[in-house]
């Protein structure tokens, strides 16, 4: 019997729709009581707050309206109770309160065996630790939120994307008739004052960038040819190696030869200017250093490769000469010019083939990009500073150049058989940019035109494919660029 008027108590406790006899008054019934004491009406009259009778009796100055708010004010609910809302009651929720309430009464003796027992009971069947259970709590899940909890208007700048068009055809093509097709050659090089050199078999020609004028500047015997060009980088002097292991040095302006420089003993097949220092490397397998201002211009010699150097290239801080060979081995030398001999710093023999593709990169001075032959067809990035290995690509291709492109950032290499393509690469991802094709023959040398926009590039196929794959957007600023006067115009004689 006791048990059924629990259970009845605990009903009326919880059954919360119905109005409390017991509670204290509400504070509007306090307010008309009072008011009432002051006035004439008596104490025990029953008001609402609905009535207009109430109005004139209460001398409350409460605003009907929140101040500061337009919305009209919410009147009092007739009935005592109504603003009560329970959103969830059902029987699980009156079952764990009636079990919390009579354990509290009860006494505590649970080891702590059975209290991890009735935890898990606890969670496999309300979904909580009753232990930690309040007597009257929330159920259910809150609502979402919104994804997007502020809006902001993008700014221009992030609006803003990095639009680039980029041709899959040339945007000119020349003809370059009885251009050897030898891998080992370095034929084209482009100066500063947009002039394209370009050694075909034995003749040497101009070509003017900005006006399209074609020069004949020199030509050796019939029976000899030019193994490699070179600018120097204020664009006015051009160094020509030839098979008869000579070098010889033109004013272009003049179109006058200064200098014939005979030191090696063999075709010299690469070249690589340093401020007035010319380094030339000969199948020989040496390197020499010409000072092109004084009469005994030999004044170093490197000796490092067994065979053919083909590819020869100065940092562009003058720190590091970098040579690679047909010994498939690619030296780091330091500037030392005074002395005879050096010590290289570096000797990479990652290389399964021959390299002649070298290049350093513009804006990372001691970042080195070399590339291999037919045996190897892999592109390498060194770090000079510490002689490790930063990455290393499988371009399933004869790499016979390589040139960086620093107005995106990117490396351009050309390739030889099967697609006979140049390729662009994201540094320092090396993901791939662009393919570019339309040679019929392996490219053999690439060069980067003074403003950066244009590849050159000399095929097999007897043509120079002018690529604009760099060209900066028309939008941004023009950079600059001064001239500078040569620092051995007075000094060759």
């Amino acid at each position: 019997m006791s048990q059924f008027m629990f259970e009845n108590d605990l009903g009326k406790v919880l059954k919360l729709d119905m109005p409390i006899t017991n509670a204290p008054m509400p504070r509007w019934q306090r307010k008309a009581s009072s008011s009432s004491g002051s006035g004439s009406t008596s104490a025990n009259t029953s008001l609402t707050p609905m009535k207009a009778g109430n109005k004139s009796l209460s001398t409350s100055k409460t605003p009907g309206k929140t101040p500061g708010k337009n919305t009209k004010a919410q009147n009092t609910p007739s009935k005592a109770g109504g603003d009560r809302y329970i959103p969830i009651r059902n029987k699980q929720q009156l079952e764990v309160a009636s079990f919390l309430i009579s354990k509290e009464n009860a006494p505590c003796h649970i080891t702590p065996t059975e209290k991890d027992h009735q935890k898990a009971w606890s969670m496999n069947l309300n979904g909580y630790d009753i232990n930690e259970a309040k007597i009257v709590h929330l159920v259910g899940k809150p609502l979402n939120a919104p994804e997007v909890l502020y809006s902001q208007k993008t700014t221009p700048v992030s609006t803003k994307k990095t639009t680039r068009y980029m041709s899959s055809v040339p945007d000119k093509i020349l003809d370059a008739p009885e251009i050897r097709n030898d891998f080992y050659l370095n034929l084209i090089d482009w100066s500063s004052q947009n002039h394209v050199a370009v050694a075909l078999h034995n003749n040497v020609y101009l070509w003017n960038a900005a006006t399209g004028d074609i020069v004949l500047l020199m030509q050796v015997e019939s029976e000899e040819h030019i193994s490699s060009v070179s600018w120097i980088k204020e664009g006015n002097f051009l160094a020509v190696g030839a098979s008869d292991a000579k070098v010889q040095l033109w004013d272009v302006e003049s179109q006058k030869r200064l200098r014939n420089m005979a030191s090696h003993t063999s075709r010299v097949a690469s070249l690589s200017w340093n401020n007035h220092v010319l380094s030339s490397g000969a199948r020989s397998g040496h390197i020499h250093h010409h000072d092109v201002r004084v009469a005994e211009h030999h004044i170093a010699t490197l000796s490092g490769h067994s065979q053919e150097v083909c590819g020869l290239k100065w940092s562009p801080d003058g720190k590091y000469l970098a040579s690679g060979a047909n010994d498939n081995l690619v030296y780091v030398w330091p500037n030392v010019q005074e002395s005879r001999d050096s010590t290289p710093v570096h000797c990479f023999t990652q290389h399964q083939g021959a390299v002649k593709a070298l290049a350093w990169c513009p804006w990372q001075t001691n970042v080195l990009a070399s590339g291999g032959g037919t045996s190897d067809r892999h592109i390498r990035i060194w770090n000079v500073s510490s002689g490790s290995c930063l990455s290393s690509l499988d371009t399933e291709s004869q790499v016979c150049s390589l040139v960086f492109a620093p107005n995106y950032k990117e490396l351009v290499s050309g390739h030889g058989y099967a697609q006979n393509q140049l390729v662009l690469w994201k540094y320092p991802s090396m993901v791939k940019v662009a393919e570019l094709r339309g040679h019929q023959g392996r490219v053999l040398n690439l060069a980067l035109s003074p403003d950066g926009s244009t590849v050159v590039s000399a095929a097999a196929d007897e043509t120079l494919r002018f690529w604009k794959c760099c060209a900066v957007d028309p939008a941004k600023k023009e950079r600059t660029a001064t001239k500078s006067t040569s620092i051995i115009h007075q000094g060759i004689r």
